[in-house]
């Protein structure tokens, strides 16, 4: 019997059908477009790279600065603010491609499943990647300045020292006050002096190379013990494994309604089981967060009101209508049955 024979009866009994050889094609298809899709969003994110480093960097400066400390992020050797800034573009190219990655997935399997598993994956799906991005973002927003300014302020009081005042000594004469401005000036000429305390540095307007007179700024402390300098590759290390973090635990209506379509619990369970439940988020949540109840809280009730969200989805979407539709499909493509219809098979 010829190819072309063999595939022609194949297809009128099973329309989805492939042979080994054509999954390795289509899939090769599918990885290859997936990949010429992330290229473009790479290129991109590596055009506004410095953009989103410094849109990164922005709450550990703002946290160093409100604890009067200078709001620098160091760098210890030549390559690594490139390395940060490679590795953000990464990411943030990986985490906008992803549905376009997925989708090619989606198409790559969809052909394979039933209708009920076909529902489960486009309910699953988007929801995972909306609460993934509502995590990040409250990680971003909230908790990220609690976590800085509890850990920026925890050693700003270790071995710091006190220093004497006293009045002015005779035959002494201080300068001229500094002007306090919350500004800079327009046209400084070169020489002026004055305090921006918007930035809480001292500045001096300067002439440099080739005549242009340029601002230059001196960082005003509180003179703590412990100065913290942060590296930038450590800190944008930090950020991701936290954002990773929060990404996944605000997985939890999925996991909830994911174990409640596998059989594993009930939403009588859960109600059952609520305390328990507030338990192990405190726990969760105290070892993930800074030692002090308000950072707990801050993650604890998010996590507990998504408990909650996966418990309502459950009531709304549950298990028995998901099985009857199931063993529905699987009598209908039972090979055994003379009216099983074939053009939905597996």
């Amino acid at each position: 019997m010829s190819d072309s024979l063999v595939k022609h009866v194949r297809s009128k009994l099973d329309p989805n059908s492939m042979t080994f050889g054509e999954h390795l094609e289509d899939l090769r298809r599918r990885i290859s477009l997936g990949l010429a899709g992330l290229a473009p969003i790479f290129i991109l994110s590596l055009t506004f790279g410095k953009h989103l480093l410094a849109l990164l960097i922005a709450p550990v400066q703002a946290a160093l600065q409100r604890a009067g400390m200078p709001a620098h992020i160091i760098a210890t050797n030549p390559v690594e603010t490139f390395g940060a800034y490679v590795r953000v573009a990464t990411i943030v190219t990986l985490v906008i491609g992803a549905p376009w990655a997925i989708y090619q997935l989606w198409l790559f399997i969809a052909p394979g499943l039933y209708r009920h598993e076909r529902r489960v994956v486009r309910v699953v799906i988007p929801m995972s990647g909306v609460l993934g991005v509502v995590g990040v973002t409250f990680l971003y927003i909230v908790i990220m300045p609690v976590i800085l300014a509890f850990f920026i302020s925890f050693g700003s009081d270790v071995g710091l020292r006190s220093v004497p005042t006293g009045p002015v000594p005779e035959g002494v004469a201080l300068p001229p006050p500094v002007p306090v401005l919350t500004h800079d000036l327009e046209n400084p000429a070169p020489g002026q002096m004055w305090v921006n305390s918007s930035l809480m540095q001292l500045r001096v307007a300067v002439i440099e190379h080739g005549g242009k007179v340029t601002v230059r700024g001196s960082e005003l402390t509180l003179g703590s013990g412990v100065v913290p300098q942060y590296r930038v590759s450590e800190y944008v290390k930090m950020f991701f494994g936290l954002a990773m973090a929060f990404a996944v635990g605000f997985q939890t209506p999925i996991i909830v309604l994911l174990l409640g379509w596998g059989g594993i619990v009930t939403p009588q369970t859960l109600g059952r089981y609520r305390r328990h439940a507030i338990l192990i988020i405190c726990i969760v949540c105290a070892v993930l967060t800074p030692p002090d109840p308000f950072s707990m809280l801050l993650l604890a009730a998010p996590l507990y009101i998504l408990f909650e969200l996966g418990a309502v989805l459950l009531r709304m979407m549950p298990l028995g209508a998901s099985r009857r539709e199931a063993d529905d499909e699987a009598a209908d493509h039972d090979p055994d049955r003379p009216d099983a219809p074939q053009d939905d098979a597996r």
